[in-house]
């Protein structure tokens, strides 16, 4: 087996990679089925923007919490009872979707259940990797990772396409709550290694010592602030504007072979990093968030099916070398007992305004233009991406001499 699947040899990245991948085959069903179900009850972007917020709202309001209790209680438990109860919240809203038209109240609390559970799973996942692989195969675990979940999310984004045109968004929605269940039945299977759980204090001093870990790493607060702004101008311009000017332009079908191919190119970015290594890692991760601007543009000023295309697959390539880098500098940098905790704090800056540009490009949609929205979004990750490049401990980032800090 070449260095580059050497993590396979591994039985528990295995079962962790199957759980994933399993989730996020529903995960690539469920954004389009919901944004359209949305669409299709209300036909308002503000209330596709509430719905896509509540999630988010769920998901950074327990998030600290989520990342404090998956250092201090066994990470597969927390995968467990995290995918559980994304399987109810998600299977609430596929029933009330095929029984009827539901207010879109009921959605919003569902979604912001569905993110909740989500603030718990995300940095036990995150933490769960440096613990099933030797240190010296973290960036081709990483990598290897992001390539496997990205081409699952192929299928699952083009399944999602064809299941809203065919059979509707409730049926799609009800896969995504079944996969969530699958995957909590094999992160039931895993048997991770013990970790120093040995720190004194309750919950709130875990949760400031995380602070204190994640604030010392000058070059991880300035990214994160950073990926904030990309991230709160994206999900308003792309995840949110992105379907009403498909469902005013070249259709949903189209739109779903559009995010197809934003995801085949997180496959390359990710395929791409299995074999580069580069000496300044991190200047080149956040070089490629300059990929968030073309889909953007094109979206704005021509939205053609093909043109969009192209973009959105370059798009994905960047982001998907940032990532594999991104991921594998945490747990080069970060100690693995306080790896959820600096996780959460990840997530937490970088979505932190995300819920903000849902609603607000809402908002700014009924007033003026959507393209001209979508534009703006393009600007605002220009900046971001700049102001981070501008920081020296970004440019000169490199790995440690001695991977192994566990």
């Amino acid at each position: 087996m070449t260095t580059a699947f050497a993590p396979l040899r591994h039985r528990q990245f295995r079962i962790f990679i199957a759980a994933r991948l399993i989730s996020t085959l529903g995960n690539g069903i469920a954004p389009i089925a919901l944004a359209f179900a949305v669409l299709d009850l209300t036909g308002s972007a503000l209330h596709l923007g509430e719905v896509l917020a509540a999630r988010t709202i769920g998901l950074l309001a327990f998030l600290l919490v989520g990342g404090a209790i998956a250092d201090r209680l066994p990470r597969g438990k927390v995968l467990v009872a995290a995918g559980v109860l994304s399987a109810v919240s998600q299977g609430v809203v596929a029933a009330l979707l095929l029984g009827g038209r539901p207010p879109v109240w009921w959605l919003v609390v569902l979604e912001a259940v569905n993110g909740a559970a989500t603030a718990f799973a995300m940095p036990a996942s995150h933490g769960v990797l440096p613990q099933v692989v030797p240190s010296d195969v973290l960036r081709q675990s990483n990598a290897l990772f992001s390539l496997t979940n990205n081409g699952t999310r192929i299928g699952g984004v083009a399944v999602g396409g064809v299941l809203v045109v065919t059979v509707g968004s409730g049926w799609a929605i009800a896969i995504d709550a079944f996969s969530f269940a699958v995957a909590a039945v094999l992160f039931a299977r895993l048997e991770l290694p013990a970790t120093d759980r040995s720190e004194s204090g309750g919950l709130l001093t875990g949760i400031r010592r995380g602070w204190s870990e994640f604030a010392s790493r000058r070059w991880l607060w300035v990214v994160v602030a950073g990926a904030s702004v990309t991230n709160m101008a994206y999900a308003g311009a792309w995840v949110t504007l992105g379907p009403v000017i498909a469902d005013h332009t070249f259709g949903r079908g189209w739109w779903g072979v559009v995010l197809a191919m934003t995801t085949t190119g997180l496959l390359v970015g990710s395929a791409v990093m299995m074999r580069f290594d580069p000496a300044r890692p991190l200047l080149v991760g956040v070089f490629g968030l300059f990929g968030y601007v073309p889909p953007l543009g094109v979206l704005a000023l021509a939205p053609h099916p093909a043109a969009l295309a192209v973009a959105a697959f370059a798009s994905g390539v960047g982001i998907g070398v940032f990532s594999v880098v991104w991921q594998t500098a945490l747990h080069q940098h970060v100690p693995t007992n306080a790896l959820s905790r600096v996780t959460s704090y990840d997530i937490l800056g970088s979505f932190a305004a995300l819920p903000l540009g849902q609603v607000l490009a809402g908002f700014l949609a009924v007033a003026f233009a959507p393209a001209g929205v979508v534009l703006g979004g393009a600007v605002l990750c220009v900046v971001a991406v700049l102001a981070m490049l501008a920081t020296r401990d970004v440019r000169e980032f490199r790995a440690p001499a001695d991977q192994d800090i566990r």
